[in-house]
Order: C-alpha cells, then sequence, then structure tokens
C-alpha cells in the first residue's frame, strides 16, 4: 500500500531565524508569549497543518503567512494551530456559586441593568465557560421571569468558535455538570454509537459567538456589559499586555458590573478603578 503523501513528506528543522519571525508576529499581534523555549513546541504544532499544505520548510511556511495571501486567510490558520483552548463546564465552580449567589440577586435589584444582564466570556476558546454561565443564568430565570440575560463568548480562534457555536462534546467533557442540569440542558445523540451531547436549542439562544482579539486597541463594543469573565486567559501574556487588555476590558464593563479573572491571576500592581469583593471577582466601582 502507498504511503500517504502528506505523512511521507519530510520536514525540515525550524530554523532560529523562522521562530523569530513567527514568535515575534504571534506576540505582537496576539499577545501570546513565545520564548525559544516554545520552539519546539511551536514546530510540532505546524507540522500537520504544513503537510497538508505539502510545505516542506519552515521557511517556506514562513513565507506564505507574511504574503499577501496568508494575511487574509493562513493567519488564521496558523492562530488556530498555536492558541491554547483549555477549558471545562464549572471550572473553579466558586464563581458560579458567587454568580447565582450574590451577583445575579443583586444586579436583578439594580434598576439601571434593567433586570436585563449582558455576559461577556472573553477567550471563551470551545464554549464550556459561556454555556455554564447560561445554565446558572437560566436557572435563576425560572425562579425571577422577569429577569432576562444574553451572552457573547469571543475568542480568535475561528476553529474553536465554530466547536462553540455547534455546542456538541463529548460526554467525558459534561461530567462535572450537575445531573439536574444535565437532564435539562442536554441533549443525547440519536445515534447510540456516538457519545455526544448538545446543549439544548433554547440555551444556545442565549449565546452567540464571534472573532474578537483582545490585543485590539478597540474592540468596538456595540454595549456596555454586566459582568465579564475572563479567566486564564491573562496567563498567555507578559505583565504590559496583560495590564492593556485589564484596562481595555474594564472599559466595556458597566458601573458597579463585575470582572472576573481565573483563581491564577491576579491584579497586583494595576491601578485600576475596581475593588476585589471575592476572590479574582471584581467590581467597578
Amino acid at each position: 500500500m502507498p504511503l500517504n503523501k502528506n505523512r511521507s513528506l519530510s520536514l525540515k528543522e525550524m530554523t532560529n531565524s523562522d521562530f523569530n519571525r513567527l514568535s515575534s508576529y504571534i506576540y505582537n499581534n496576539y499577545g501570546i508569549k513565545m520564548p525559544v523555549g516554545k520552539k519546539t513546541m511551536l514546530q510540532c504544532r505546524l507540522q500537520k497543518r504544513m503537510r497538508e499544505l505539502k510545505i516542506s520548510s519552515y521557511k517556506e511556511y514562513c513565507d506564505l503567512v507574511f504574503s499577501k495571501q496568508g494575511q487574509e486567510d493562513e493567519i488564521y490558520q496558523m492562530i488556530d494551530v498555536v492558541s491554547t483552548n483549555k477549558t471545562d463546564f464549572f471550572r473553579e465552580h466558586a464563581h458560579f456559586d458567587f454568580l447565582k449567589n450574590t451577583i445575579l440577586p443583586g444586579l436583578n435589584k439594580n434598576d439601571s441593568s434593567g433586570n436585563f444582564v449582558k455576559v461577556w466570556s472573553a477567550g471563551c476558546a470551545s464554549g464550556e465557560e459561556a454555556y455554564t454561565i447560561a445554565m446558572v443564568m437560566s436557572e435563576f430565570k425560572e425562579k425571577n421571569p422577569d429577569f432576562d440575560f444574553k451572552i457573547l463568548g469571543t475568542d480568535i480562534s475561528n476553529k474553536i468558535l465554530t466547536e462553540a457555536a455547534n455546542a456538541i462534546y463529548p460526554l467525558n467533557k459534561v461530567s462535572d455538570i450537575p445531573l439536574n442540569l444535565k437532564k435539562k440542558y442536554l441533549l443525547k445523540s440519536k445515534d447510540k454509537t456516538l457519545a455526544k451531547v448538545r446543549i439544548v436549542p433554547e440555551l444556545r439562544a442565549k449565546v452567540k459567538f464571534a472573532r474578537l482579539n483582545l490585543m485590539e486597541d478597540n474592540y468596538n463594543v456595540q454595549e456596555k456589559y454586566d459582568i465579564i469573565f475572563c479567566r486564564n486567559t491573562l496567563i498567555y501574556f507578559d505583565k504590559e499586555t496583560q495590564k492593556k487588555v485589564v484596562f481595555n476590558l474594564i472599559n466595556e464593563i458597566k458601573n458597579n458590573g463585575y470582572f472576573i479573572l481565573g483563581h491564577s491571576e491576579s491584579l497586583i500592581n494595576m491601578d485600576t478603578p475596581i475593588k476585589q469583593v471575592s476572590p479574582t471577582v471584581y467590581r467597578k466601582v
């Protein structure tokens, strides 16, 4: 049996020059740190894509990325490959308890939000965080009929956003969802051989996804948000980039709105117009 040409393609080693071209571009345009220690990781992540393109040298791939055509197309393919998209349902559960028990009851009493709460999941990856928020808010809405909400999820990866919009997940990804919520918000595949579930359409209708690069100077967001989740995203940026992103996001939060970071992230040494009200939960003052 003949070998698949894509698999038999021999790739040359990535040179320091090629690595510097790519890593500098990724950092300057997307804020993702690429120190020399990540050269092997970058090389490995690009290999599958290069085989698909039948490109055998990283120099040739760099030339494609930085060509006019590449800037319109291939650059997005590359970012899909190099970006990290680790996320889970109900990850860092304490935040969702605080959302349910403190944030939502407070916002629901605040006439300025008009009982319609807008949430932004920045760096949403494949959508687990956004749909977790939607489950919590939907449960709150059942007990408070005048309350309503909508959620925006953004990420830089087109591929991962397509997965988020499809809202189909393997069974092992939904194990942390409480059983009562699984019964209400997950649909099992009609094909019994597929160990997958899908978020119910009523919940999917509450969540919209869009591509957004947090490194942009202007997010061009049309409205202010009551709550912004930006969890476990800042860890991929250096301090200066973190500061830029944090201030840009805070600017999109309503007064008295909330900003939620991951438990491994901090705003130490940032003079921001927000105050901490719970571990890694802040309120705009």
